[in-house]
């Protein structure tokens, strides 16, 4: 047989590329550790992109905005944080409040020092509204006043299909009540 230069080097080369491919697949193969579930909570949850989170888009742009400036005013008055979620699913979660709990802890929603936040999360799909509030939060705002405005304020308003005046609505009495 007769091989020419050219077609000698190109089988070479391709020969030495994909030995160095092999090596270097098994130089990086290594024990893959198990996921705790704190790091799976990392990547349950959305990433946190303001004060209003509308991942399920029940919004407008002007209402977003709007609400946006109202809780910003609130947390620089207070340094209180209210952060509204909107989603479509609470998987892996079978409650909205341990979802909006683990949320409003993963995301770190208020102060570290003074544990004042308060999360509102609304899964429209999954028709259910929870919030949860920090530990400083939940002295004032107890669960009872927070189910008392979801069940007289927030479903009323969500019940005829607007969601914006509901949210902006709750979010006002609960300002109030947390004076």
């Amino acid at each position: 047989m007769n091989f020419s230069p050219k077609i000698f080097i190109l089988f070479l080369t391709l020969n030495l590329l994909s030995c160095k491919g092999n090596a270097q697949e098994t130089e990086t193969k290594e024990a893959i550790p198990l996921l705790e579930f704190s790091e799976m909570e990392k990547t349950i949850f959305p990433k946190p992109i303001g004060i209003i989170n509308d991942y399920g888009k029940i919004f407008t742009e002007s209402q977003r905005t709007e609400l946006t400036k109202v809780l910003y005013e609130y947390d620089i008055e207070t340094t209180r944080q209210i952060v509204v979620v909107t989603i479509d699913s609470i998987q892996p979660y079978n409650s909205i409040q341990k979802y909006a709990t683990a949320l409003g802890n993963n995301w770190g929603v208020g102060t570290a020092e003074e544990n004042n936040g308060l999360t509102i999360v609304v899964c429209n799909p999954c028709k259910r509204i929870g919030i949860a509030t920090g530990t400083g939060t939940e002295l004032i705002l107890t669960d009872e006043i927070c189910k008392k405005v979801i069940e007289n304020t927030i479903i009323p308003k969500f019940k005829n299909g607007r969601y914006y005046d509901g949210i902006k609505k709750g979010v006002t009495e609960l300002i109030e009540k947390w004076k």
